[in-house]
This record gives structure tokens, sequence and C-alpha cells, in this order.
């Protein structure tokens, strides 16, 4: 991006801090602000550090912000010196957490009130994604602004689509947790099979790579199950907030969603193990103990 501009991060925790860095890297002025230390990287850099989200609002044109969940965004955007009382007319806030879609369209329109736009999009990809700038994001909001945005986004991600009005990115975002969650059920039912069968769990994946039960959960989950490599990653407990918010949203929408209740309540028994910090990919670990056997223990 050619043009230097005015960008506030609020925000630096595992996802954030990468994503941050990007956009200092891009050139722009950034502002930035996170509720723990700053992390030395960014603190060393160009960045200018505020001592309050509502500082970088009246210092940044465009404040993105990525934080935990949504009573967490709540708080950045209209808590005690949050970025709405320091909003001026024609800002945009660009919301890059994982939340709520019926709050967040509560939100863009509190946002719009103030004469300011609003987009939320959430991303997946990971911790590896924010680091490489390889993320999805999924956006909802205005069209004329997510084309001013993008440019932007171009910094943090490759797989960047306008999915719809305010709260569809964030639905987006659901959608891609569910489908995320079931299938690490599936690779793990499937290769704790195969093992208590007696088969070698790491030739079966290896088999399954090249067929139609193929997918990216099973080429890197599946690996972690077989290696036993569970460090996060993304832990079990942000993957249990965000099938929350289906579940939640589903009861809402009278929607029945069975097999995404089964997977959180398989999160929710590695949780009980201590393991809500695990790597999401430790829900095999449920279903190891349900089968009272490991992968990789001999049958």
């Amino acid at each position: 991006m050619s043009n230097k501009l005015k960008l506030g991060f609020v925000g630096l925790g595992i996802m954030g801090a990468p994503m941050a860095g990007h956009l200092i890297k891009g050139g722009h002025d950034v502002f930035v602000t996170t509720r723990s230390k700053v992390p030395d990287d960014i603190a060393q850099s160009a960045a200018t550090q505020c001592k309050t989200p509502a500082e970088v609002a009246q210092h940044a044109d465009i404040i993105f912000t990525m934080v935990p969940d949504t009573p967490d965004v709540e708080k950045v955007l209209f808590g005690e010196h949050g970025i709405a009382s320091g909003l001026s007319k024609g800002k945009i806030v660009v919301d890059m957490s994982s939340i709520s879609p019926i709050q967040t369209k509560e939100f863009a329109k509190k946002i719009n009130a103030l004469g300011c736009d609003y987009l939320d999009a959430p991303v997946s990809g990971g911790e590896v994604g924010a680091k490489n700038a390889t993320l999805s994001i999924m956006v909802g909001g205005d069209e004329k602004v997510f084309e001013r945005i993008k440019p932007i986004f171009e910094l943090m991600g490759k797989n960047i689509n306008l999915v719809g009005g305010n709260g569809d990115g964030q639905t987006a975002k659901v959608a891609n947790q569910i489908i995320v969650a079931l299938n690490i059920e599936a690779v793990g039912e499937a290769l704790l099979f195969a093992a208590k069968a007696g088969a070698d769990p790491a030739k079966v994946r290896q088999a399954l790579m090249g067929g139609f039960a193929s997918s990216k959960i099973l080429e890197v989950h599946g690996e972690r199950m077989v290696k036993r490599t569970f460090d996060p990653g993304f832990r079990i407990e942000l993957h249990q907030k965000d099938l929350n918010l289906a579940l939640n949203s589903a009861k809402e929408l009278g929607v029945s969603l069975p097999n995404t209740a089964t997977a959180q309540a398989l999160f929710n028994s590695c949780a009980a193990y201590g393991g809500k910090a695990w790597d999401h990919s430790a829900m095999v670990k449920a279903l190891e103990k349900l089968a009272n056997f490991e992968i990789g223990q001999k049958a």
C-alpha cells in the first residue's frame, strides 16, 4: 500500500501481535494498546504505545480490535476509556475477534450512530496464519468500506471475502469452527478405530490422505494425534468459546446442531481432565478415554 495510514490496533495477544506487526512492517503509523505487557518486538518497533483504547481511537483513522470474547469486545468498544469515546466522524472500526454474530450487529449499530463505519472481520488460520500473514478473513459490512480496507487486510491474510452485512463475517467464522470441530472428531474416531483394530495409525492416515477423506484436519491434526503433539496451536478453551457461540445462536434461531453439541461435550471432557489449554486436536483424548485405548498403543 503506497499511502501511509494512521492505524490503531487493540489487543496484542498470540494472534494480535503478529497481525499488528504486519501493519507496522507495511510502513503505516500504528498506534497500539493491550491489557497486558506490550510484546517486545512491538515495543521496539516504530509503533506508538497508547494507554487506552480511547487514545488509540483519537490518533488512528482505522482501528482494529483482536480480543478473546464478546464481553471483551464490548468493554474495549464501549467501556470506560473505550474506543467509542475516542472516535470522531468518518473513522472505521474493524473487529477481528471471534464473537457473537447477534451482538456484533448491535455493536455495529452503536458505532454507526457515532457517524463511523464498522466491519466484523474474524479470521481463521491460527497463530501460524497470523505470523505468516496467510489468514482467511471473513468480513461483514458495507462493500465500499470493505474495498477501502481490503489492501490493509492483504497485509495480514490471503483468502479475504466479503460475506455480507454486519454480523455475517462472524456467522461465517462460527460455521468454520463447526466444520473444524466435527472434522477433528471424525479424524479422531477414524484413527482410534484403526489403531484399536491393530493397524498402524500413521500409515492409515497416509493412505487416507490420497482419497476422498483427505482434509487439512487429517493432514495437520491427524499427525498431531499420531505423534502426540498437543501444544497449541489453537487452545481447546477457545474452540469451546466458539462452539458456545454456535450453540447459543442456534438456540435463538431454533436450529438443532446435534454433532456440534457432541463435539462440545468432548471438549468439555478434555477440560475436565485439565486440558483446556491443549491444542484442539487433543479432542481425541476424550475419545481415547471412552475406548480405554490410546492411538499409538499396541492393540
